[in-house]
């Protein structure tokens, strides 16, 4: 992204930036390119992107896993409940495109994708039959949350197969009291967005599908995770606090956003030995967990902000958590911009990050 009002040339296959894609979009192959105007990059960096962003990363996700299917499907050709699974996948394609990307688009396909083709390359056998899973599987009740005209349906995903690791145990299969009760919170964590962050709830409906339910840390603290090869699954605990739980659901869908972004835009080197100080944590951190990390607290802080300025939930609590996070935030992305390991494209995402958080709360 190199002119004041040029595009970035990203995503699946092959990107190869700006320099290597024409006036439309295509490369110097000829393949398609996922094309982001730099209004909606700068967007993204200050997670005001909206549904608009959401929809253009989606498209990259579903690119994405088709290329992976695709090459599942060339490296196991004689894999025949996976060539039958993948025949049924294609006929969705072009019978029933909703239908297709729903199935394209459960969480943790990519990893599943991902992780047979490294087995493969490696000369694993590898059983392919989770294909059929993923079209088949129930993964739990779809919820039907909708506050002031806007709707979310969420998944409540206690029965799904799980490829990835959401850093503590999932839990489930759930009791229906339990499945009540995560609704009840859902909803009014639901209202609290709608309500007092609205910019962030329609980025949430738009991107967020599955709500993965989480056992608490030792302690009884509740905690939250994102996977990187699981886009649209936001994982959690159950907290006391409808508030927590609404802050979970932006903190953790900036990380998929993030994530889903690096899949179309490298903004750093891939991650080497240096690493640095992370205020929010004792332990250094490379560059790429910094600028996750830095990216969610850009959003914990405006949701703080956001709670200040409506008075209504602890306001000494909500000033001193933004003030917290605000500074945290600014020290992490003057690290980053410090550190040498970024791309143009990644110093300009954080150049904007940082912007962003210094207008808060102005």
């Amino acid at each position: 992204m190199t002119g004041a009002d040029e595009a970035v040339a990203a995503g699946v296959p092959g990107a190869r930036g700006a320099d290597g894609a024409s006036a439309d979009g295509r490369g110097a192959d000829g393949l398609p390119r996922h094309v982001m105007d730099r209004a909606t990059f700068r967007a993204i960096a200050g997670a005001r992107g909206g549904p608009e962003a959401v929809r253009l990363l989606r498209a990259g996700q579903l690119s994405k896993r088709a290329l992976l299917l695709l090459a599942l499907h060339r490296e196991a050709p004689q894999d025949e409940g996976f060539r039958e699974a993948y025949g049924e996948v294609c006929t969705l394609q072009r019978t029933d495109r909703a239908r297709w990307e729903e199935v394209l688009l459960r969480p943790e396909l990519d990893a599943w994708a991902a992780d047979c083709l490294r087995a493969l390359s490696l000369g694993s056998v590898v059983s392919l039959h989770g294909l059929d899973e993923f079209l088949r599987a129930d993964a739990g009740p779809v919820l039907d949350l909708e506050c002031d005209g806007l709707r979310w349906t969420p998944v409540v995903d206690h029965l799904g197969p799980r490829r990835v690791d959401y850093g503590r145990p999932p839990v489930g299969p759930l009791p229906a009291s339990e499945l009540r009760q995560w609704e009840r919170r859902l909803a009014t964590a639901w209202e609290i967005l709608v309500r007092r962050h609205p910019r962030h709830a329609e980025a949430v409906a738009a991107c967020v599908a599955a709500v993965v339910p989480l056992r608490a840390a030792p302690g009884g603290e509740a905690v939250s995770a994102a996977a990187r090869r699981a886009y649209g699954a936001v994982a959690a605990s159950l907290p006391g606090d409808p508030v927590l739980l609404a802050l979970a659901l932006v903190h953790e869908f900036l990380h998929v956003q993030l994530g889903a972004l690096l899949d179309l835009v490298p903004l750093h080197r891939p991650n080497g030995p240096a690493v640095y100080h992370a205020p929010w944590r004792p332990d250094p951190r490379p560059a790429g967990a910094l600028l996750q990390g830095a990216y969610a607290h850009l959003g914990v802080a405006s949701f703080w902000c956001a709670e200040a300025a409506a008075g209504v939930s602890e306001p000494e609590r909500a000033e001193r958590e933004f003030t917290r996070w605000r500074a945290h935030t600014l020290t992490a992305a003057g690290t980053l911009l410090e550190c040498g390991e970024l791309t143009a494209d990644g110093r300009e995402f954080i150049a904007e990050m940082a912007r962003s958080i210094r207008g808060l709360g102005a």
